[in-house]
């Protein structure tokens, strides 16, 4: 169960979903850098993008029960950082939260995805070609369509969409990424892909990307730091020292393996000549394996300093989401993940969740196994 939220930081006026999310984009846009034009640019299509939903009080329970975040707030932040940079920030959004159906979800969120490709002139072709098979009359599972938006200067993001491989039953789930990835002309790929016990998204990105991607994601159940290296298929890398170094640091040292939710692995393809993975990506569910956040966030330095980051950024982005200590709580920080990129020095991402429901109260000294939230 989750406490109720602090509302210090709420916008002037009513307290609705969609003035908390845009408060916190707008704080979160000065740590990365954003100037104040872009930040109310971005603030808008957040907005714009929750749809109705945006209006709605917080003093109502949460839209629907979505599972983009812990307290069902269908709206989740990223910072992603380099070395000798300000960090990227990322939003993600569920535009069909509240639709009552699944199926209405999903076509909400294609109305949205047409709507931004037609705003900032990108091309949806590769998704329509994937609609059957990701958006069908009758979708399963736990999601229809989420947009991730990575905010950048001068007010047009970079757009990706997240899909659900087990639109059509869990069991056809890899069958069904499969199928996709033969439809993208990656024909070969999901026979290199390492085995898993789950495909919890497919993600595409879409409008201005330097290489666009093809991202698979992958759940291991139980996961260790000694296997978790062995899981890339990229060429020449990534080190596997550093992989099970940013393990063990993020999950916590001494800890043998993920034995309450999972690790994912994201699995980038950007070459469908060579179909092998040119990135790849660990993440870890911090929130289940700290006491509090304040033992997340210090986890999550440690990492970007071993990355030579800068770690400021991240407990200032604290700041600007939540006037709550990190004590108070777990799960503000969700995810920590590292990525590596053939062509590119390594990245950290950590998620960040809005809290705008609840807040999860910090977990005790022994911790029952929890349900996979994103697998």
């Amino acid at each position: 169960m989750t406490a109720p939220r602090d509302r210090l930081r709420e916008e002037p006026g009513i307290a609705t979903l969609g003035a908390h999310t845009a408060g916190q984009l707008r704080r979160l846009g000065e740590v990365a850098g954003l100037s104040g034009t872009d930040t109310e640019t971005y603030a808008d299509v957040l907005t714009g993008a929750l749809g109705a939903v945006a209006a709605r009080p917080l003093d109502l329970p949460p839209p629907t029960p979505t599972f983009l975040s812990d307290d069902h707030t269908p709206v989740e932040f990223s910072l992603s950082f380099r070395p000798g940079t300000a960090p990227a920030l990322r939003v993600l959004v569920e535009p069909g939260c509240g639709a009552g159906s699944l199926a209405r979800n999903g076509r909400i969120g294609l109305k949205a995805v047409r709507a931004m490709a037609e705003r900032w002139n990108f091309a949806t072709d590769r998704l329509d070609d994937l609609t059957d098979l990701f958006l069908p009359e009758s979708p399963k599972g736990p999601l229809a369509l989420w947009i991730a938006l990575e905010l950048r200067a001068g007010g047009v993001p970079a757009v990706k969409v997240y899909l659900n491989p087990a639109a059509s039953g869990r069991k056809r789930a890899a069958d069904t990424v499969r199928k996709a990835l033969r439809r993208l002309g990656h024909r070969r790929a999901a026979d290199i892909l390492p085995e898993a016990d789950g495909h919890p998204f497919l993600a595409l990105d879409l409008g201005d990307w330097e290489t666009p991607r093809v991202k698979v994601y992958l759940r291991h159940d139980n996961l260790s730091p000694t296997e978790a290296p062995g899981l890339s298929r990229t060429d020449g890398g990534p080190d596997p020292a550093a992989v099970a170094e940013f393990f063990r640091t993020a999950a916590g040292t001494g800890l043998p393996s993920l034995d309450r939710r999972p690790a994912l692995t994201c699995h980038a393809l950007t070459d469908s000549t060579a179909d092998r993975p040119t990135g790849f990506t660990l993440h870890i569910p911090v929130r289940d394996y700290a006491a509090h956040d304040g033992e997340a966030l210090a986890r999550a330095q440690r990492v970007l300093l071993g990355q030579g980051m800068d770690p400021a950024p991240l407990a200032r982005a604290l700041a600007a989401v939540t006037d709550r200590r990190p004590e108070d709580g777990v799960g503000l920080i969700s995810y920590v993940a590292l990525v590596h990129q053939e062509g590119g020095p390594p990245r950290v991402t950590a998620y960040l969740s809005c809290e705008a429901y609840g807040v999860r109260p910090p977990n005790g000294s022994a911790l029952a196994p929890l349900a996979a939230a994103r697998g």
